[in-house]
């Protein structure tokens, strides 16, 4: 048998031990939390099974060499700040040196990995051959500038554009690889369309140069130039640039103003020109891409979930024993017990135990492989877990605390009253704020909404558990009926405000430093307390709560930009480096009226002061980029760029638009689309049901009127404590749980969730075969 179908059976280190009954060993559990692990995470990586290999594979997963990972890389894509054109120059070997570093644990890396799956797969694997072409290239190029530089010749830096690849090919880029994949399944419809696109705007600059410098009417508009005293519409490929321009609205109304102020029928042609190819051909882009992204995305889901049940089927191979009196293969309670907390070491006993409840509701002791296997899904549904504990005050003097003015005081604190009152100070204060401070009313009222606040917090203290308050893990925390309490935010920014004001009164008293820079900067934070008060609208709490509900996976197309940008950063530095050139306020250089280059003399890129953007360093060119996404007023500064180079320089500047602003932009809207209709609409998955069902049959649930649903439910992740408004109640368990609604772990859990209703039932067989697949590679796709 050969190494890679040895690895494949899973089952017979189980069964090889003799532990048909009896207990595993540590490698066994190992295994299965690895694979436990690996489906709550989908990490779809073939590993060899062997006790050496897995020890390999768990070193591999750990977090700290993770974080070292991005580090390194972070470093590696920071090093366009230091090379030429640089930001802060450097030596060019003190670059060089930390990019060998730099290489050097990309290449550990790569062969830790080497060590953790066979030979066979590692090879057949195409990122891990776009890493070892990215290092050697890398490292070709540094020998060949070096050699150049070191001789005084020139050299350019080509190996720099690759840098960003290797953020996308790292085992740990799964997510940018299926965003990269979603642009590549949907780019053969997107490129029919804008071949009917491109046609349609060839035609009506065909009719542009025909009408308005070619036909019968031509005379009407001769002497006509444009804003910058060019011919108007008389070169052929100056109107398709210069429609193609107008389809994004950026050179709207200029571009038809010669000839509207000549005639009004020529309004007529554009009007024409913009209602097709601006509103139709654009929106049928998006419906395109939308349709696309979606159907490719679920394919990929489908195999996503697939893969993860298998590696749950995997899981309970290697945990499975024989029931006592019977033909059945179960996983005790003690085995899953130990397989958790291998798996999720941070999750509490109390937590585990809750979980077990959910998958063995009639309490046999031991759970079969249909249940098992939703062990993956069970751990992606965030849990909140409340430890009930009385005030001190209660312990204290429990006289005084159930008094009855206390009791009053708390029932005040608790009203939904208190937060309404609380709400509508932050309004007065907010406005205060943007009034003239020099009016001493003005000045002088941020005393009173300073001791309005500490009044609050003391308040709240008296009220709430301390500890409960300032939980470690909390941002606003839900204590009452539906009341947002602020924290710790809510305290530091209270108290650096009563501070900086005591600071500047006592400076201004004494004739000393009396500028308000640094405590205008505190209140503007103090602003935003307003989102407390926002949250507590219910419409707008749904799409608060949804939008940070995605967030995780909007990052996702964050990194996707970054890699596109910084790969035309690194191009337009080699090819306009230099030819721009920004001069400050102060400077009396004669130059800086034409930005350094006598071609851009009476340009309009010049004459609104487009200086700046250029592409002398990386940090410019980012903004530059960023610019031209915004797409206002990006035909002049392509057009800068193409007086000072050529007019082939356009199609830098044409191509960075087709491929963020048409393709890449679409496909995020389209995904922003779809992950927005499954959170407002959608309600809780069965698993989500049968948990909190679960919760409230055990009575462990904390009442759903005390914490209604807010932020809480999108930011608190971990343990938190419950206040006195349920503590002092008795008969209270010491441990409660609550669903943090509809949050997900995980990217690839929120992806399963948006097409679970699409999906094949076969996806969530749990009657596979551990041995019938034993490769999970990215999924690959035919034509449409």
């Amino acid at each position: 048998m050969s190494e890679p179908e040895r690895s494949e059976n899973v089952a017979d280190p189980g069964a090889g031990k003799g532990t048909r009954n009896g207990g595993k060993s540590r490698e066994e559990f190992d295994l299965a939390a690895i694979y436990v692990s690996d489906a709550q995470y989908n990490r779809n990586i073939y590993f060899d099974t062997s006790p050496q290999a897995v020890r390999l594979y768990l070193l591999y997963n750990h977090w700290v060499f993770k974080v070292l990972l991005y580090f390194f890389i972070l470093v590696n894509l920071s090093l366009a700040i230091f090379e030429d054109p640089a930001v802060v120059p450097l030596p060019i070997w003190a670059t060089m040196l930390v990019e060998l570093l730099c290489l050097l644990v990309f290449t550990v890396r790569l062969i830790h990995y080497a060590r953790v799956i066979p030979r066979d797969k590692f090879w057949k694997d195409p990122k891990n051959i776009c890493i070892i072409v990215i290092l050697t290239l890398t490292l070709v190029d540094m020998i060949i500038y070096g050699a150049l530089k070191a001789t005084n010749y020139y050299g350019v830096r080509w190996s720099r554009v690759l840098r960003p690849l290797l953020l996308v090919n790292v085992t740990e880029g799964r997510q940018l690889r299926r965003a990269f994949r979603s642009i590549r399944n949907a780019l053969p419809q997107i490129f029919y369309v804008f071949l009917l696109f491109m046609f349609s705007v060839l035609i009506f600059s065909l009719m542009a140069l025909k009408l308005l410098a070619r036909g019968e009417v031509a005379h009407v508009l001769l002497g006509l130039k444009t804003i910058e005293g060019a011919p108007y519409f008389t070169n052929y490929l100056e109107i398709v640039f210069d429609l193609y321009v107008l389809v994004t609205t950026a050179n709207s109304p200029d571009v038809m103003m010669p000839a509207y102020n000549a005639n009004y029928f020529f309004a007529f042609f554009f009007i024409l020109y913009i209602l097709i190819n601006t509103y139709i051909f654009m929106s049928v882009f998006l419906a395109v891409v939308y349709n696309n992204y979606k159907k490719y995305l679920k394919e990929e889901v489908r195999q996503l979930v697939r893969a993860k049940r298998h590696k749950m089927v995997r899981a309970f191979a290697v945990l499975q024993e024989q029931r006592e009196g019977g033909s059945e293969q179960v996983v005790t309670k003690a085995n899953w017990n130990q397989v958790v907390h291998l798996a999720q070491p941070r999750i509490s006993d109390g937590h585990r135990e809750l979980l077990w409840n959910v998958l063995d509701d009639k309490n046999q002791g031991f759970i079969g492989k249909v249940a098992f296997v939703q062990l993956a899904d069970l751990l992606n549904i965030e849990v909140i877990t409340l430890k009930t504990r009385p005030h001190p005050l209660h312990s204290l003097c429990p006289a005084f605390y159930e008094s009855a003015p206390s009791r009053l005081l708390c029932q005040i604190v608790q009203h939904r009253a208190f937060v309404m009152v609380y709400d509508l100070i932050i309004l007065v204060n907010a406005v205060f704020i943007g009034l003239d401070e020099e009016n001493p009313m003005i000045a002088n009222s941020e005393w009173v909404f300073l001791s309005l606040y500490l009044l609050e917090i003391l308040l709240k203290l008296y009220v709430f558990e301390p500890r409960a308050f300032f939980s470690k893990h909390s941002f606003w925390n839900c204590l009452s009926t539906e009341q947002l309490i602020s924290t710790r935010f809510d305290t530091v920014i209270v108290i650096s405000a009563l501070v900086a004001t005591i600071i500047n009164s006592a400076m201004k008293s004494s004739g000393g430093y009396t500028s308000r820079q640094i405590l205008d900067i505190v209140f503007i934070l103090r602003v935003l307390r307003l989102i407390r008060v926002v949250d507590s609208i219910k419409r707008f709490r749904t799409i608060i709560n949804t939008l940070i509900r995605i967030g995780p996976a909007i990052l996702t197309f964050g990194q996707l930009i970054i890699v596109v940008y910084y790969i035309f950063a690194m191009v337009g530095m080699e090819l306009f480096k230099g030819k721009v050139t920004f001069y400050d306020d102060s400077s009396s250089n004669p130059a800086k009226e034409y930005c350094g280059n006598p071609l851009l003399k009476n340009t309009t890129f010049a004459q609104l002061k487009y200086c700046k953007n250029n592409f002398n360093n990386v940090v410019s060119s980012f903004i530059l980029l960023v610019e031209l996404t915004v797409v206002n007023q990006w035909h002049v500064l392509s057009s800068g760029f193409t007086i000072v180079t050529h007019v082939s320089a356009r199609i830098f500047f044409v191509l960075f638009h087709i491929i963020v602003v048409i393709v890449i932009i679409n496909i995020f809207v389209a995904f922003v689309l779809e992950a927005f209709f499954v959170e407002y609409s959608v309600d809780r998955t069965d698993l989500q049901t049968s948990l909190e069902k679960r919760i409230e049959e055990l009575e462990l649930a904390v009442a759903q009127e005390k914490l209604d649903e807010n932020l809480v439910n999108a930011m608190e992740t971990m343990d938190n404590d419950l206040g006195a408004s349920q503590s002092s109640k008795p008969n209270l368990p010491s441990l409660m749980f609550k669903i943090a609604s509809k949050r997900y772990r995980t990217v690839d859990a929120l992806l399963q969730r948006m097409f679970e209703a699409d999906l094949d039932p076969a996806d969530f067989a749990e009657n596979d075969n551990p041995e019938n697949n034993g490769s999970f590679e990215n999924p690959t796709f035919g034509s449409a």
